[in-house]
């Protein structure tokens, strides 16, 4: 992509209902429509989407598939895609319009910074698709199923609250499970670390990103993990 398709596109968010964007990880002010600046924590469901129906996030939404996806499947539910890349978020967004999903919104910020703009309890579900894996030992704290994230979701979720994973990556799953034996306040619920060798326990989960379907070109096998935080 162009870096001009790139701009316009960034220009474009600015003017769309259904995002909100953080550009200053140092100052935690959401921009919306027109680079209002706005304040949504705690108050989404009322001042966003207008009801008081569950609220999923996607996490590493990339290009917004499930999120949309989601948010066709069931219209009596709020969503929430993540993710800081602004020229994916634009391709969900725009296809949440254009399919006139009012129960689908973005959020353009970088994951770490998540815990600022959502309360005590408001989130009720978070999924988890392919995220990078940060393959480097290093960098074990940066994958979305650390300790130090599950920290930022409980903070988030009532208890009780599920957190999907899916991944083609085999370290990031083993590392999520062995996270989750650890981690006091996690159950582990479900795991397959090849959901479509069988029946699919979720409908969910026949939703197919377009890095999914890549990674099930190249043969890959696709892992899925359900966990309970407390």
């Amino acid at each position: 992509m162009s870096k001009r398709n790139k701009l316009q596109k960034f220009a474009e968010l600015l003017s769309f209902p259904n995002v909100y964007e953080n550009f200053d990880s140092g100052n935690p002010q959401l921009a919306g429509e027109n680079g209002q600046i706005v304040d949504l924590k705690g108050q989404w469901k009322a001042g966003h989407f207008k009801n008081d129906a569950p609220l999923t996030l996607e996490l590493a939404c990339g290009r917004g598939e499930y999120s949309v996806a989601l948010g066709e499947m069931y219209p009596e539910r709020n969503f929430i895609g993540v993710d800081i890349k602004g020229a994916r978020i634009w391709k969900g967004a725009t296809a949440a319009l254009q399919k006139g999903l009012p129960n689908v919104a973005f959020l353009r910020t970088r994951i770490e910074q998540i815990m600022h703009f959502f309360a005590e309890g408001e989130v009720d579900e978070i999924w988890i698709t392919f995220p990078d894996p940060f393959l480097r030992n290093s960098k074990t704290n940066r994958r979305l199923t650390s300790p130090a994230f599950l920290d930022r979701y409980r903070k988030m979720m009532p208890a009780g609250g599920i957190v999907h994973l899916k991944t083609d990556d085999p370290t990031l799953y083993e590392f999520t499970l062995t996270v989750i034996r650890d981690y006091p306040e996690a159950t582990l619920l479900y795991t397959d670390d090849d959901i479509y060798a069988k029946e699919l326990p979720l409908p969910e989960l026949e939703i197919k990103t377009y890095y999914e379907r890549m990674h099930l070109a190249e043969k890959k096998t696709i892992k899925y993990v359900q966990f309970r935080l407390s």
